[in-house]
């Protein structure tokens, strides 16, 4: 059975979310501030934490940022801010994926479920779990895949760019390392989320928020791209900078 903690101030949610965790298979503890969560994290490993933004204690980003520095374990932030630059700095931050509020009971776990899966969990059955961690991607290749200047290596997991290793989130790589695999091809933002998140319903958005951050480390931007092309209405491409 496999453990959350979820870090919520308001009560009444946080008793929703340990009641939809519960009834789904989830062995749920749980904190009402950032300081209690640091501590729960640090005497009891979970498998994963639900980390609102709003504490009273600490700032969701800064409790975040301390809970990296003492543990690798799969954060997924529930947050009402949906700005697109503050999302961004969250994931740059640490976290493993996001849900803006107000969030359904069937979205929260399908979300907890496939950030389990990705990071080698294994999320309950009833949860909509296959009982077995998935690979990121299907079929990727252990080997180097250069596309110019970039160097992206799946085995290894790390990311050169004119030599010099790019620090990037567990999604942007596997969202890079997805593209690298299929250079020079267009592809759409529904097989991004159907093979890299393995999440093929959830709103675009949530690509669109990581090719910001991916776009970047790798100094460019949506309106001068260097590696990943946009192809309006279509998809997205890598290609080497002419």
């Amino acid at each position: 059975m496999p453990s959350v903690l979820v870090v919520e101030d308001d009560p009444s949610i946080r008793q929703s979310l340990i009641e939809v965790l519960a009834e789904h298979g989830y062995a749920v503890r749980s904190a009402a501030d950032g300081f209690s969560a640091l501590r729960e994290v640090t005497q009891a490993p979970v498998d994963a934490v639900v980390l609102d933004l709003g504490l009273p204690d600490l700032d969701g980003g800064d409790a975040l940022r301390m809970i990296r520095g003492i543990s690798s374990v799969p954060v997924l932030v529930a947050t009402a801010r949906d700005d697109e630059s503050e999302i961004i700095n969250i994931l740059n931050a640490g976290a493993d994926d996001y849900l803006v509020k107000p969030f359904s009971g069937g979205q929260l776990l399908a979300r907890l479920s496939a950030v389990l899966r990705r990071t080698g969990g294994a999320p309950p059955a009833s949860a909509g779990g296959t009982g077995g961690a998935a690979p990121a991607q299907t079929g990727e290749p252990l080997r180097p895949t250069v596309v110019g200047e970039l160097a992206v290596d799946p085995g290894a997991r790390t990311v050169h760019l004119a030599g010099q290793e790019l620090r990037l989130t567990r999604r942007e790589f596997d969202l890079l390392a997805f593209l690298a695999h299929h250079a020079g091809q267009v592809v759409s933002k529904r097989r991004l989320l159907t093979e890299v998140w393995r999440e093929p319903y959830v709103d675009d958005q949530t690509v669109d928020v990581h090719l910001s951050s991916l776009r970047r480390k790798l100094g460019e931007r949506a309106s001068a791209p260097r590696y990943l092309l946009t192809v309006r209405g279509v998809g997205i491409k890598l290609v080497a900078p002419r």
